[in-house]
């Protein structure tokens, strides 16, 4: 008989998904660290049909536009800091395979998105990011110039999408059909997924500009307007990467 050690091993060892082996295999041991394991495998299988269920969900829009051969998802984060640029991902998702745990970036931890991050990066048909930095921001304002780093990312794809799922907007200037969905970062993986590339983009940018601009922190804030945030730019001005047009009522 296999020491209850040996399968907490085991336990450690399942690949998600696989959770039904590991019941079966165990179900009719009686010794009680055996049950509580196979409890947890239960909790964690029913966990994973869940997940596996919402992430369905979120594959309509890619079902019903089924036809198109590139569904590609957009989104951008930093419309609304102080500081840094505006930055969109596009994305285009396998139509065979399926992605868990992608949805709003804003309701992942900072952790997950990293995963997840990486994961989209390794399975994705194609990824692409469009930055438009503060200075640009200013000059044509933060709406435009969303856009405009909307049209960069789908620009420098690698596969050009025929159809775009858009969290919300409709993006002037692009030639290619656009379904623009409210609150879509929670109702379609494709944004999702672009929201998530976009975030980690941004916030990894933001850390990297706390080095080298200290005192406003923006690894914690990433750029956006805390009370700490404005009470660091009335106290020590504004840093290179500010934007002027959004700090002019605290100078």
């Amino acid at each position: 008989m296999e020491s209850i050690r040996d399968i907490k091993a085991a336990f450690d060892n399942i690949t998600e998904g696989d959770y039904g082996l590991f019941i079966e295999k165990y179900s009719a041991d009686e010794r009680n660290g055996v049950k509580q394991l196979v409890k947890r495998a239960k909790n964690l299988s029913d966990k994973h049909e869940k997940e596996i269920s919402r992430t369905e969900k979120m594959l309509s829009y890619e079902k019903e536009y089924s036809a198109y051969s590139a569904i590609c998802g957009i989104d951008e984060v930093g419309r609304g800091p102080l500081a840094g640029p505006v930055v969109a991902g596009a994305v285009i998702l396998p139509k065979d395979e399926r992605i868990l745990y992608l949805n709003d970036s804003k309701q992942l931890t900072a952790s997950k998105r990293d995963e997840l991050y990486d994961i989209i990066y390794e399975r994705a048909v194609a990824v692409s990011i469009g930055i438009v930095d503060h200075e640009r921001i200013d000059e044509i304002n933060i709406l435009q110039a969303t856009y405009e780093a909307m049209r960069s990312a789908i620009m420098n794809l690698a596969v050009r999408p025929d159809i775009l799922l858009n969290d919300a907007v409709t993006i002037p200037g692009v030639d290619i059909r656009q379904i623009p969905i409210i609150k879509g970062d929670a109702k379609s993986c494709s944004i999702a997924a672009a929201s998530i590339v976009a975030k980690v983009t941004r916030d990894r940018m933001m850390e990297e500009m706390d080095s080298l601009y200290p005192g406003y922190g923006f690894a914690s804030n990433k750029g956006y307007g805390s009370a700490d945030h404005i009470k660091a730019i009335k106290e020590l001005g504004p840093c290179p990467i500010h934007r002027r047009t959004f700090i002019k009522n605290f100078i």
